[in-house]
């Protein structure tokens, strides 16, 4: 078996690792006024129905780099009930994967009315997701007794869930969500036809998301400070990630918001390597991501990029992302607070 075949089969070995995390990746989405992208309890808390379209590319000067996109629309549904649902793709070279998800989420109101917010959310979203490799001209034709490459696009679908909840208290929020709840079986890297050769995938996707922030009014100005955190970890891999964010809103009357920020990415897991091939060093993945949007009457556009801030990078290009957005059915109460996610 030449040198490229025991390259290939490295990364079939460590795609389990590499693509652990599936559904929807989780960027920088929350920022841009689309947080029902990442906690279902959000599907129909705010004061209006919204549809969210996200494009995001990266590595423009890197053929096949990863790219994702996006539609998810909520809405309130009664008093108490909102609902949901996304569509997403997201490729990654020779892998993809496409899901559909369903949204059921229960808000608690504990306020007696719109002067004080006080509301407990829960929800719950059930998904399908296909996963594909595209093994297409891997296999050597030199070699037909080697099984370790099949000449085929591995397709497997599974189901899962996704539950969380959300809590909103005057201008204090937080979420917590768990996503891919279910273990869930698949096979898309279990690449041969040979019985004694098997690439197993984990059946554990399980991701915890907690986030937690404020909204601070500066003076009697138009103008908003909202910092915030979140933080992720996988079960599998036992990776892990904080974001520190801040975002900034200028309000223009019931016209116009005007909003921007930055965020700062930094995993609290080392990975070692070496560029001498001597000395082994180490580094934790970092991203910066400046932000900017406005919502205009019932639309909405953002832009975000994100930069590595490696030493050791594949490339020095960023990865850029669109959001487009449309608010219907806007509830004329507002709640008596600076509280932009639920009263926009």
């Amino acid at each position: 078996m030449n040198l490229k075949k025991y390259y290939i089969f490295f990364i079939l070995l460590v795609s389990q690792f590499t693509f652990s995390q599936e559904g929807i990746p989780v960027f920088a989405d929350y920022l841009s006024d689309n947080l029902f992208l990442v906690h279902p309890s959000m599907a129909g808390a705010s004061n209006a129905n919204k549809i969210r379209l996200t494009a995001r590319q990266q590595w423009f000067d890197i053929d096949n780099a990863p790219n994702t996109q996006s539609a998810n629309i909520a809405f309130r549904a009664g008093d108490k009930v909102g609902l949901g649902g996304a569509i997403y793709k997201d490729e990654n070279g020779r892998f993809s994967q496409t899901g559909v998800y369903a949204t059921f989420a229960y808000h608690l109101l504990f306020s007696r009315d719109r002067t004080d917010l006080n509301m407990l959310s829960f929800g719950m979203s059930g998904a399908f997701i296909q996963s594909n490799l595209d093994l297409v001209g891997l296999e050597d034709p030199s070699d037909p007794g080697d099984f370790i490459i099949t000449d085929r696009i591995q397709k497997d679908g599974y189901f899962n869930l996704d539950a969380g909840m959300s809590y909103h208290y005057l201008e204090w929020f937080a979420h917590f969500t768990v996503k891919n709840f279910l273990p869930a079986a698949r096979t898309t890297f279990d690449n041969t036809d040979d019985p004694n050769v098997s690439v197993a995938d984990s059946n554990n996707q399980r991701r915890y998301i907690f986030s937690l922030g404020r909204v601070f009014g500066l003076g009697a100005s138009s103008w908003s400070l909202e910092p915030s955190m979140l933080y992720q970890a996988t079960d599998q891999t036992k990776e892990s990630s904080i974001d520190a964010n801040i975002k900034v809103y200028k309000d223009f009357g019931e016209l116009a918001t005007l909003w921007g920020g930055m965020s700062y990415r930094r995993s609290l897991d080392g990975a070692e390597f070496s560029q001498t091939g001597v000395e082994i060093e180490s580094q934790k993945l970092q991203y910066i991501t400046p932000f900017l949007g406005v919502n205009y009457k019932n639309w909405m556009v953002g832009y975000t990029y994100s930069y590595q801030s490696n030493s050791v990078v594949l490339t020095n290009g960023g990865f850029h992302q669109l959001t487009l957005g449309y608010d219907f059915g806007k509830r004329k109460e507002r709640w008596n607070c600076n509280c932009p996610a639920v009263n926009n």
